[in-house]
């Protein structure tokens, strides 16, 4: 059983005690993404929009570090703490994966952590 963790340098160092991707049969798992740019965290207090655009940045960067690319991800979980920003999650999604609709499940959840107001994780193929 080949188990591959996967921290990308175009990435922020993870924060706790977690690879950003594991690989295993072929499937790469993103861990949940918060909007942590590699320079550094942006302040709870930036615009959903900021933060929204890092979080997918952050999936890129993930999926690309595992060898895959967005084309091959399957499935999508989006964490929101505010369902009023879903249009604009929604159109920034669309942008980024264009005319690829992986499967996607939106949970309106309670503050996420650090305040922030969107985290997103997936899973994608690889090979």
């Amino acid at each position: 059983m080949s188990v591959t963790r996967i921290d990308p340098g175009t990435m922020a160092r993870p924060g706790g005690h977690y690879s950003h991707v594991v690989v295993h049969h072929g499937v790469a798992y993103v861990s949940g993404q918060l909007p942590i740019a590699p320079s550094g965290p942006l302040p709870p207090a930036a615009s959903f929009d900021e933060q929204a655009r890092q979080v997918l940045a952050n999936v890129r960067a993930a999926v690309e570090g595992a060898g895959s690319d967005l084309s091959r991800v399957i499935k999508c979980t989006v964490y929101i703490s505010d369902v009023g920003d879903w249009p604009t999650f929604n159109r920034l999604y669309a942008e980024m994966f264009g005319e690829h609709r992986p499967a996607r499940a939106v949970v309106p959840v309670s503050p996420l952590h650090y305040g922030y107001r969107v985290e997103m994780d997936a899973i994608a193929a690889v090979g």
